[in-house]
């Protein structure tokens, strides 16, 4: 059996070349991901799979050699029908893939699990996938922690792609900031003289109650020649008014202690199935001004890779206050026996100490602190021996009745 098509087929695939994955080159980050769903869901198999119009590629694979597949053999083409979880316990028992070559191989797949890739605007990529040689059932905890990791996989395509447009936002930024302090040099200088001529006439003009020809054409000439430079200087005026909206941020006021609760919750999974104890310590609201969709997923990775580096038995603790500003505390706890996790040092190296690469081994760590960086939050980290490292992160104030941050 053919895989079907989804409806919005033309969309979907619009939404993923946007978002210029595929084809690139692997990364660890990715490969991290795969890892640990096989491990987690105690399979040999795991794969980043992205459904394109004819085939299937992947982004990430661990147990596979393949990089590809013709998407008439895909299992992934059928999981990007729903918005959920497709499961297949045996697959040799479902008329949809007992014919697939896949299948009819030796050993051959029997099992398969999909977690769709989906994005904010809702559409499917491709999936989070696991296979196996022989049938089996996963464990409702299993299941939790695929879907999580789904996420965590679509929230880093898009933080990434969202990178891209602050990198290109800042550079036109900088650019228009540098025109405009050419014009405000010419306004300065060239300018005034000029500006001030043209009153002196239209003072004149207005003074009598007759207008004289000659007045009136020095006035007029005088107009025209400093009309093209106002004009320009009011063109970059706009520019740099509007370079903010090519960020494709959406800012508005939301509340960082729900944020940070909502972000614990969407790892959970991945920490209960790692073993790792997240504790989250509700705080008052503290209203900021933010793109709840992006600084969101940003939090969420930041939780992730805590939960990734922290050694099995871990805790990692989250704490939203209010000090100087809105401020969010992670700790990173060291284990009763003393062993210590070590996020902090992939972030201090990956996002702090040399230019943020979105392409480096901890790339969603460097696109993270970008998105922080866009958010005015402060980051401090701390370590402290015996007792574990923490990363402090302190936001504007958002004053509601004023319509902004402080």
């Amino acid at each position: 059996m053919l895989p079907p098509t989804p409806p919005d087929e033309a969309d979907r695939l619009r939404a993923l070349h946007g978002l210029a994955v595929l084809d690139t080159p692997p990364e660890e980050e990715f490969d991290q991901i795969v890892a640990l769903a096989s491990r987690i869901c105690e399979v040999p198999v795991s794969l980043v799979s992205l459904v394109d119009a004819e085939r299937q590629w992947f982004k990430a694979r661990i147990g596979l050699d393949v990089t590809e597949t013709s998407r008439d053999l895909s299992f992934c083409a059928y999981a990007i029908l729903g918005r959920d979880l497709l499961v297949v316990p045996d697959v040799r028992s479902d008329p949809r893939f007992a014919d697939n070559p896949a299948t009819r191989g030796e050993p051959g797949v029997r099992f398969y699990a999909g977690a769709p890739l989906v994005t904010t605007d809702g559409y499917a990529l491709g999936t989070l996938c696991v296979v196996d040689a022989r049938p089996r059932r996963l464990k409702l905890e299993q299941l939790q922690a695929l879907r999580a990791l789904a996420r965590q996989v679509t929230a880093q395509f898009e933080l990434r792609h969202q990178a891209v447009a602050l990198t290109r936002a800042a550079a036109g930024g900088y650019a228009a900031e540098r025109r405009i302090g050419d014009f405000i040099t010419l306004v300065c200088g060239e300018l005034r003289a000029p500006l001030a001529e043209v009153r002196a006439y239209f003072d004149q003009l207005t003074a009598h109650g007759e207008v004289e020809p000659e007045q009136a054409e020095r006035a007029a000439a005088a107009a025209r020649q400093h009309a093209s430079a106002l004009g320009r200087l009011v063109d970059d005026l706009i520019d740099v008014a509007d370079h903010n909206a090519g960020t494709g941020l959406s800012m508005r006021e939301i509340d960082l202690s729900r944020l940070a609760a909502h972000a614990v919750e969407a790892v959970r999974p991945i920490a209960n199935a790692k073993r790792v104890w997240i504790l989250n310590t509700p705080g008052p609201d503290l209203p900021i001004q933010a793109d709840p969709i992006r600084l969101g997923q940003a939090l969420m990775h930041l939780l992730f890779a805590a939960v990734k580096y922290t050694p099995e038995g871990g805790r990692v603790r989250v704490t939203t206050e209010a000090e100087a500003g809105p401020s969010l505390w992670l700790d990173d706890l060291e284990t009763p026996d003393g062993d210590r996790p070590n996020l902090f040092e992939h972030f201090y190296r990956s996002a702090i100490s040399r230019p943020p690469s979105p392409h480096g081994a901890d790339g969603g760590l460097a696109v993270t602190k970008q998105i922080l960086d866009v958010h005015h939050a402060t980051v401090a980290l701390a370590d402290r021996p015996g007792a574990g490292t923490s990363l402090h992160l302190v936001f504007p104030g958002y004053d509601a009745a004023a319509g902004s941050a402080g």
